[in-house]
């Protein structure tokens, strides 16, 4: 019998380690999946019996739009430059940025392979960080749905949804996430370690807000939501019971969400990452339910439930980076700013967001950036983005590093606001963005999709063929 060599024996732990790193970046992949189940049940919980087959459409076959469009475009797009993928076994099979040259410094602009992950370009590190990425990009692309709920004409939807998973969302993530020029602002400019987002506050939640902020801007308010001195009108969603499922199917894949973008499961910190993330979303909620009943006088249990999302949201930038005690206060500012800011839109902007996606998603996905910025305390990170040391925030000696988030957040909020309103622009004089009127009223399901969401809805029962 051959005894295996010191090399045989590290090549052995090598392949195990990398084995281990992929079934963990598939697992977290797979949570991140099911949170589409959960975003369906809050937004079709949140709306109109009369719309809950075409809002559950909707988040249905995004999925499916998502999937086709980042398997041919998006997924190169973003990850095509991004060099060796550390934790899988070094696979450099995606290796070719679009860079452009000025003033000495390089920027990144694109990724150039991996289109239809086509011949060689199909190995199994690249397979899966494709399924981990492209989950990620869907639920960006699913939070638009929400704001956009109930006056959203479908096909609107659906030529959207793919502008969203081939040019939106993929430069946004390749800048941040491709090793694009965001994420090289610390290394090129000296600004911390570049515009971080572990997890995807600004990549995923902010870019999904921005879009639902302008989509909602550009469809107008649902009819009768706003008396003709410009009162609110609340207009009450038909299942509490569902909201809350589904809120609590997001907050389970979460775990994946965060703790999977160590694309590592031999990375010890997705315990810290795992507890962070649970300690933020409790805090949003009870700070929450605190503001709401101070203000209002009783709880609102759709608050609340937003508020534990927003915690959510808030600690998905930072969760590597920072300890308990900031998890708590990064989750309980961001349950406070999720009710203030949902008054805003409403009251001030007046901007017809049915789910409070914009405030949720986009305005707490800006604040975890800043939080990441201010909070970072040098436990983690070391090397990331090509800079020697760990994170470290503005309370832990680096302002820099808050010089980035900040830079991020804007370049956010431009690419993404002016792309989404062109493509809505053009989708609007193509097809058109909302639904005719009296569909509206009567609810979109039938019109739009043949078939009510519950077939003893008064008004909704398809009429019989004579």
């Amino acid at each position: 019998m051959v005894e295996p060599t010191v090399a045989d024996l590290a090549k052995q732990i090598s392949d195990t380690q990398i084995s281990a790193n992929l079934v963990w970046t598939l697992i977290g992949g797979f949570l991140v999946m099911f949170m589409q189940a959960g975003f369906a049940l809050v937004e079709t919980g949140l709306t109109r019996a009369k719309n809950a087959a075409h809002t559950m459409a909707m988040n249905i076959f995004v999925y499916a739009i998502g999937i086709l469009g980042f398997w041919s475009l998006g997924f190169a797009l973003q990850m095509g430059g991004v060099g060796a993928l550390g934790t899988l076994g070094n696979d450099s099979t995606l290796s070719h940025e679009f860079v452009v040259h000025l003033a000495g410094r390089e920027f990144g602009l694109f990724g150039m392979k991996g289109f239809f992950l086509s011949g060689t370009l199909f190995t199994a590190p690249v397979a899966a960080m494709f399924l981990f990425q492209m989950v990620f990009m869907d639920t960006a692309a699913t939070i638009p749905t929400g704001a956009m709920a109930e006056r959203w004409k479908f096909l609107s939807f659906v030529l959207f949804s793919i502008v969203v998973s081939t040019i939106i969302y993929p430069i946004y993530a390749n800048w941040t996430w491709g090793g694009g020029w965001l994420s090289m602002l610390g290394k090129s400019f000296g600004l911390g370690h570049g515009h971080v987002d572990f997890a995807g506050s600004s990549v995923v939640h902010m870019t999904g807000g921005v879009m639902a902020f302008v989509g909602a801007k550009v469809l107008g308010p649902r009819i009768g939501k706003y008396t003709k001195e410009g009162t609110p009108r609340p207009i009450p969603g038909h299942n509490i019971p569902m909201v809350v499922v589904g809120t609590i199917i997001l907050a389970f894949g979460w775990f994946g969400f965060n703790a999977g973008s160590t694309l590592a499961g031999t990375d010890a910190r997705i315990a810290i990452i795992a507890v962070n993330t649970m300690l933020a979303s409790a805090a949003g909620a009870f700070a929450s339910y605190l503001v709401v009943t101070l203000k209002f006088g009783k709880p609102d249990v759709t608050m609340i439930c937003n508020g534990l999302l927003s915690g959510l949201v808030a600690i998905t930038a930072p969760c590597a980076f920072v300890g308990a005690p900031a998890a708590v206060a990064i989750g309980a500012i961001a349950g406070v700013v999720v009710v203030y800011a949902s008054l805003f839109v409403e009251r001030k902007l007046k901007i017809d967001d049915p789910v409070g996606a914009i405030s949720v998603h986009g305005v707490n996905g800006a604040w975890g950036i800043v939080a990441l910025g201010l909070f970072a305390n040098g436990t983690y990170g070391d090397g990331l983005n090509g800079v020697e040391g760990p994170v470290r925030g503005l309370l832990h000696g680096d302002a820099r590093q808050l010089g980035a988030s900040l830079i991020g957040i804007v370049v956010n909020v431009a690419w993404v606001a002016s792309i989404s309103w062109l493509a809505l622009y053009g989708i609007g004089k193509a097809v058109g963005n909302r639904s005719k009127a009296e569909d509206e009223l009567q609810g979109l399901d039938v019109p739009e999709l043949g078939a009510p969401g519950y077939g003893d809805e008064p008004g909704q029962l398809v009429p019989p063929v004579a």
